[in-house]
């Protein structure tokens, strides 16, 4: 999306490259490097008798200062791929993120068709790292997509021209590869150190400005954005803005421990949040490029969504953590270890999932042909489920999108008949019934007429007699399983 074109009333995922050539990404660098020395900090104490490190931010500067490089692309990008929704009265939805990808799901909403054209010319400007002394870069994917010329600008004013060994666009990152030797480097630190409330300062590139310094704070860890969900993003409040893409997130004892990538705008620059790619996920991504010039991600072959409070009570989990399997990809692995709809997986290899991000950005970090092990909970109780990992290349991973209800109201809401024999096997499913016409708690929910009901609380739905008794036996809320189109999605419905 043109960075350009966001107006102050739509709130977006920006990247932070300016005049960004591609899409949005991440990347991760190597955690091999020794802990550097923490720096001398003067101290403060607070009402509380908390002393309070002040930190000097020069030090990391001055030493890692010189690996931080400016890059600039000139390449083409094609507007063909773009929508409408960059433009300003296109869609009642533009810059909506969640909305954009609910409408794009299931058939799209009025506006949001595509532009046609011929590629354009564009230069683009971003900022990366030197992690080898023989010339090699970590970057953004996002920074270089399409790129036909590459200069990397060092703070000693060379200018060397780079090639792209590798790229992955899933997780955004990018590794470059200039013929140079004796290059300073960055140290490596590792994001399971890093702590929420922690000083952190980004190196880059911020609109053509060379070796700017901004420092802030950990915001959250792990933290999942639409449409990047193979990525545990660290969010800070460092400034970050456009040309900054690409650039190193250090910590106070000058490790780098995340690739900035992303901000949260209603202009276009920074106002508050900005997000990395963390350092040991961007490591794993480098040395996969290196050593085979691609990245093969796993694949679980299911779609999960959120678990909200509504769909917690619905499914009479203790808390509203954990991924619910909206859909199984029919002889996928997902499918064949067992997995069904319904499924809320709570763990994997022991491994919390408390977000549903947490799940695809786990199961990309894994190599196709591995195993997990999954803690799975199915009708009122915990299971174990191991499961071999397919390819993600051989189908991409989905992630549903649902809307929270507040709706309220005793009943459902939902006039259902049966499926004729010709309409199951349109939709390709076994059972199920019709929704002819929504009304009260439904309706607020978001349910349409001709939706498919499939399923209630992840209890396959033939008759009405099966949708009085589930909803007879829930209490505040019920999770139903809808089918639009080809898609599958579990929706909260407030009966109580």
């Amino acid at each position: 999306m043109r960075l350009d074109s966001l107006t102050p009333s739509r709130m977006i995922v920006a990247l932070v490259a300016a005049g960004a050539i591609g899409g949005a990404s991440v990347s991760m660098l190597e955690a091999r490097n020794a802990h550097a020395a923490p720096l001398p900090a003067a101290t403060a104490t607070t009402t509380t008798g908390i002393p309070v490190a002040l930190p000097d931010f020069s030090q990391i500067t001055q030493k890692a200062g010189p690996a931080v490089v400016n890059i600039s692309v000139v390449g083409t990008r094609d507007e063909g791929d773009k929508v409408a929704a960059d433009d300003d009265d296109a869609s009642p939805f533009a810059g909506d993120p969640f909305a954009e990808y609910f409408f794009k799901r299931f058939g799209g909403a009025p506006g949001m068709q595509q532009k046609r054209g011929q590629a354009q010319p564009v230069r683009a400007q971003g900022s990366g790292f030197i992690v080898s002394a023989d010339g090699i870069i970590l970057t953004n994917a996002h920074v270089v997509k399409g790129a036909k010329e590459i200069t990397v600008k060092l703070t000693d004013r060379r200018e060397l021209k780079a090639k792209v060994l590798g790229s992955d666009p899933k997780t955004d990152i990018a590794v470059l590869k200039v013929d140079a030797k004796n290059l300073p480097v960055v140290t490596l630190g590792s994001t399971n150190d890093l702590k929420v409330g922690e000083w952190v300062l980004a190196i880059g590139s911020p609109y053509g400005f060379e070796n700017t310094v901004t420092a802030g704070v950990v915001s959250a860890k792990g933290r999942s954005l639409p449409d990047d969900s193979a990525v545990p993003f660290i969010q800070t409040d460092v400034a970050v803005n456009p040309g900054n893409s690409g650039g190193p997130l250090f910590n106070a004892r000058g490790e780098v421990v995340g690739i900035n990538s992303q901000i949260y705008s209603r202009t276009g620059g920074f106002q508050g949040l900005s997000f990395a790619i963390p350092i040991d996920l961007a490591t794993k991504i480098k040395d996969k490029i290196v050593a085979h010039g691609k990245v093969e991600h796993a694949r679980l072959g299911v779609v999960v969504q959120e678990v909200n409070q509504s769909l917690a009570d619905s499914f009479k989990l203790a808390s509203p953590e954990g991924a619910l399997v909206a859909d199984v990809e029919k002889g996928g692995p997902a499918d064949k270890a067992g997995l069904q709809t319904g499924d809320v997986i709570r763990k994997v290899d022991g491994k919390p999932v408390v977000s549903s991000g947490d799940l695809p950005a786990a199961i990309s970090l894994a190599s196709p042909g591995d195993k997990v092990q999954l803690e799975v909970w199915r009708k009122g109780s915990m299971q174990e489920i191991d499961a071999k990992l397919g390819n993600a290349d051989d189908k991409a991973a989905k992630v549903a999108s649902a809307r929270d209800s507040d709706a309220s109201g005793g009943k459902l809401g939902l006039a259902l008949r049966p499926l004729q024999p010709q309409e199951r096997r349109q939709a390709g499913v076994d059972a199920g019934m019709l929704i002819a016409d929504v009304a009260g708690a439904a309706a607020m929910a978001g349910v349409q007429p001709g939706d498919l009901l499939l399923a209630i609380n992840g209890t396959p739905i033939k008759n009405i007699d099966q949708v009085r008794e589930a909803v007879a036996k829930s209490d505040k809320s019920v999770a139903l399983l809808v089918q639009r189109g080809d898609e599958k999605i579990f929706v909260p419905v407030r009966i109580g």
